[in-house]
């Protein structure tokens, strides 16, 4: 299989509303809006896409719709994890874990969106000898 494009695609009941928060706060750009389902994707250097989808809809299978928000963390790899929580809690969004330099190589703080969906921002920084093993 040659897989051309890969995204997460957060089902919701807020599909504006959570539109409206990615673009607002992070530089996603809409690229196709039909109200129940929006693409949304950042052009910078990779092409970096995400979806969104109302849970009910007929092109989901009837069993598997249902009010659903959230069960998942979005992990934005960043220059400077400093500067975006300075940023992002000076636009009042909540930080779920204050910024923090982690053994394991990340410097990192974690928001969410409107559905309750955590957004975890990331500065990779040089991890601790005992983790620098787990390494390949």
């Amino acid at each position: 299989m040659k897989i051309n494009s890969f995204y997460p695609v957060l089902l919701t009941n807020n599909v504006a509303d959570t539109k409206d928060f990615y673009t607002k706060h992070f530089p996603f750009e809409v690229t196709f809006d039909g109200g129940w389902y929006v693409s949304l994707k950042v052009s910078q250097g990779f092409p970096f896409e995400l979806a969104l989808l109302e849970p009910n809809h007929s092109t989901i299978p009837i069993n598997f719709r249902r009010e659903l928000n959230g069960g998942l963390i979005l992990n934005f790899e960043v220059e400077d994890a400093d500067k975006e929580y300075a940023r992002l809690k000076a636009v009042g969004l909540p930080i779920h874990l204050e910024i923090r330099s982690e053994d394991f190589g990340q410097r990192h703080f974690i928001t969410s969106d409107p559905n309750g969906i955590l957004i975890d921002i990331i500065q990779v920084i040089p991890p601790s000898e005992e983790f620098i093993k787990q390494y390949s």
